[in-house]
């Protein structure tokens, strides 16, 4: 997969290094050529340039990228090399950085962006993850706004508990696509049998997160 990554600081540094480790072509646009050199970051391509200029975005054959990470510190950026990436350029996907939790809402399709990581919200996401057992955790919002991965922590008590997989009525518009337990991932398939302490992940509507959340922790 051809991966673009505009801003090179820690974050874009980061992403890249993941990437890299698994085999993916990575190219990364910063304005500071010391950037490269500190990096440290062997295999990678680089492009010294402003992301917001289309020449430089030409520069980085876009066209031919799979996937468009807006990495910078700035939000105005981020939506500008989304936007760009989509309309200019047809990128399949987008993935835009949100630095200021108050610009959330811009981060949507009408400026390209498929899918906002917001930093602040995932870590509060993660903190609730780990205190808030038996109750239902948005982690992202994807597809600008529609659909959202969610997860919830099977307590003992719950009904769900000894549960198959096949036999539960889930919303028609959220997926179980994942099971964590014991520290290892399960693809869920109709005979599973859910257990106490299992990590469950949905893809699902934020429309039906209600629905499923009343089937999974049931108010008392």
């Amino acid at each position: 997969m051809k991966v673009v990554i505009a801003g090179a600081g820690s974050v874009g540094s980061s992403i890249a290094k993941e990437l890299l480790s698994h085999g993916h072509d990575v190219l990364l646009i910063d304005e500071k050529p010391e950037t490269e050199g500190r990096s440290g970051l062997g295999g990678a391509r680089w492009l010294i340039g402003d992301a917001c200029e289309l020449t430089t975005l030409k520069d980085a054959k876009l066209d031919e990228a799979d996937v468009m990470v807006s990495a910078t510190g700035d939000d105005k950026v981020n939506l500008v090399v989304s936007l760009l990436a989509k309309t200019e350029f047809g990128v399949a996907r987008t993935v835009g950085r949100v630095n200021n939790p108050k610009n959330d809402w811009m981060f949507d399709d009408s400026w390209g962006v498929d899918v906002a990581v917001n930093t602040p919200r995932l870590m509060t996401a993660l903190v609730e993850e780990a205190v808030e057992v038996g109750d239902l955790v948005r982690l992202l919002t994807l597809q600008t706004g529609v659909s959202s991965m969610v997860e919830f922590t099977v307590p003992a008590a719950s009904p769900m508990a000894g549960a198959r997989v096949g036999s539960v009525p889930w919303p028609q518009d959220s997926t179980l696509v994942a099971i964590l337990r014991d520290d290892a991932p399960i693809t869920p398939s109709s005979d599973d049998v859910i257990e106490d302490g299992d990590e469950l992940f949905f893809v699902t509507t934020i429309a039906a997160e209600d629905e499923l959340r009343a089937l999974l922790a049931p108010s008392s």
